[in-house]
């Protein structure tokens, strides 16, 4: 089986920590209002006391804490102020957890401009974070995790800052920024207040390793985090751990590991029903009985995970579904199957990388949002200091209100200056996320919205173009034989061959892996086909060198003609993908191009 990408198994703490730590077995979710709760024998006493307790049980025993919610509402004591306050971000907190985002949002930011109390205020301003991040809102996400960030030292109550620090752990750990995601979670884990634990710091510890690459199976923060969540009594947040331990034995190659650890963890997933570990528990071990070569259960556990997704959802672990199954059924020479989960691993790796570009380019949005607001303070308290100047420098000669004029001027245009490297810095960051990071050509998504654009174009002009899909053979035994480092220079090395053969109008890209596609815009079939072969023939006669060691390296290339094809995107792909299955079917090392049987075109 193919590799998987490393960002496909990417563990996002927001999903699995905000809220999924907090569901426990025999969890209703119905509206505080009417909860049930069994017959008080008496009212309320001291209201102040009722709330701490209710809010000490809001992550250990949550239907008890639906109740005490319910209870206070029925029962209406008298509170202070600020207690009615506490009183509503305890409502809102409810019903965010109920999936209310909307509302929540709303009673946030009425107890955020009103309340004033800074505690209950920064409480409702990091619930409001996770409410954000939770809907995909990453801009306004990201602005507000500055803000909290620049007010963290001022903030002294530790629980309101260990609320702070989880959700700025856990969003910039959604941003792909891990120094920070780390940083964030070793300071929850420092300063742990009354009545609470190492379980949610270690969580969130664990997934920003685990999503900077900084993790292994043996690593100690692993086994630590377990033990604390165990010794705590909360089963998700353990189960959250245990399966990022599955996905490293699955990235070091241990399937048996990773389905023995399954099997353990499989009673507790289903008896909590918490979706996201259902989800994924399912595609680690469609991933974990391929590569122990059990096709039927890989087939299994792949659909196991597709029937349970929502409709319309994007996920990395249905990306990871939808590839086993393909690779599954393109074992089985069901090339019908194997297609049809392609298209459908496509659509979602698809949407993966617009979640990914989206919450990158927020992120630096925000961030460069918030160095142009300090440009304008900056800026702003120039000024003033040159209003005061001014004032002094009324009484004084021509000469000095000249040097006045020079010195605004200057400001101006250090302004302009800082303004210009602002732009500067935003259409570089919008360059580098159309381009591959590890070659530097087109990523996917922009290979295939570029190679549209230009069917589109070329239709008007009744012009011709052949789109060619390149895989490298046996890639993975190179990564298998001399390290992945060796094969991501193999990948950059045959890029390096590619593109002299080419001109400025084509469009080359990386489409995953060891897969590439060129799209040959006014090229005809004979054309296109000569071009392929000199790729295959540049390929196959070009080694890399591998430190003391030369690695041969072959390409199977499957070619569609719009001729035939036409000028639409997808069943262009479509019948490349099938020329390049045809060629790998029939020996590799070859071109195909559509409507061609395989041939072998190598010179003898």
């Amino acid at each position: 089986m193919a590799r998987l990408p490393d960002r496909l198994k990417t563990w996002t703490a927001l999903a699995v920590l905000a809220l999924g730590a907090l569901a426990q077995p025999g969890h209703a979710d119905v509206p505080v209002a009417i909860a049930a709760e069994p017959a008080a024998a008496s009212t309320i006493g001291d209201a102040t006391a009722f709330l701490d307790q209710a809010e000490n049980l809001q992550r250990k025993d949550h239907p008890r804490f639906v109740q005490m919610l319910a209870r206070l509402h029925r029962e209406a004591p008298p509170l202070t102020p600020r207690d009615a306050w506490r009183l509503r971000y305890l409502d809102a907190w409810e019903v965010m957890f109920q999936g209310n985002y909307a509302k929540s949002e709303q009673e946030l930011h009425d107890i955020i401009e009103h309340a004033g109390d800074d505690a209950i205020r920064l409480r409702a301003s990091s619930l409001l974070l996770m409410n954000l991040g939770w809907n995909q809102r990453y801009e306004e996400a990201f602005t507000l995790a500055n803000r909290l960030a620049s007010e963290l030292p001022a903030i002294k109550d530790p629980m309101t800052r260990f609320l702070v620090l989880m959700n700025l752990s856990q969003m910039l750990d959604l941003a792909g920024q891990t120094d920070l995601a780390i940083k964030y979670a070793r300071m929850m884990d420092e300063a742990i207040p009354s009545g609470e634990n190492r379980c949610l710091p270690l969580n969130l510890l664990v997934a920003a390793l685990y999503n900077g690459k900084r993790l292994h199976s043996a690593s100690p923060e692993v086994q630590a985090g377990i033990d604390a969540c165990t010794d705590a009594q909360q089963p998700v947040a353990t189960n959250s751990i245990r399966l990022v331990l599955g996905s490293l034995f699955i990235d070091e190659k241990q399937p048996a590991k990773a389905m023995a650890l399954l099997d353990h963890v499989a009673p507790t997933i289903e008896l909590n029903r918490f979706y996201p570990h259902m989800l994924s528990a399912q595609a680690e071990r469609a991933q974990a009985q391929a590569m122990l070569g059990n096709d039927g259960e890989a087939r299994k556990a792949g659909l196991a995970a597709i029937a349970m997704a929502h409709q319309g959802e994007i996920s990395e672990w249905l990306m990871v579904a939808y590839q086993v199954l393909y690779e599954v059924e393109k074992r089985q020479g069901h090339a019908a199957a194997a297609l049809a989960y392609h298209e459908q691993y496509s659509a979602q790796d698809k949407g993966y990388l617009n979640d990914v570009s989206a919450r990158t380019l927020a992120y630096e949005m925000a961030q460069q949002h918030l160095h142009v607001q300090r440009l304008e303070t900056e800026s702003l308290a120039k000024q003033n200091s040159i209003l005061r100047l001014q004032q002094a420098l009324n009484t004084k000669a021509v000469e000095t209100s000249r040097l006045y004029i020079a010195m605004l001027l200057l400001l101006l245009v250090s302004i302009v200056f800082w303004l210009f490297r602002i732009k500067r810095s935003q259409l570089r960051f919008k360059k580098l996320s159309c381009v591959d990071g590890l070659t530097g050509i087109l990523n996917h998504q922009t290979f295939i919205a570029d190679a549209d654009r230009a069917l589109h174009l070329l239709d008007k002009k009744h012009g011709t173009a052949c789109l060619m899909f390149i895989d490298l053979d046996h890639f993975k035994q190179i990564n298998d034989t001399h390290g992945h480092a060796v094969g991501d220079d193999m990948l950059k090395h045959v890029v390096s061959l590619c593109q002299p053969l080419l001109r400025s109008s084509d469009l080359f890209g990386r489409l995953g892996g060891e897969e590439f596609g060129i799209l040959l815009l006014d090229c005809g079939r004979e054309q296109g086909l000569m071009l392929a072969e000199r790729v295959r023939r540049t390929i196959e006669a070009t080694p890399a060198g591998a430190g003391d060691q030369v690695v041969a390296l072959s390409a199977s290339i499957g070619m569609a003609v719009t001729t035939t094809s036409g000028y639409a995107m997808q069943p262009l792909c479509r019948d490349a993908d099938a020329a390049l299955y045809r060629a790998k079917r029939s020996g590799r090392n070859r071109v195909v191009a559509d409507g061609d049987a395989a041939h072998d075109t190598r010179v003898a």
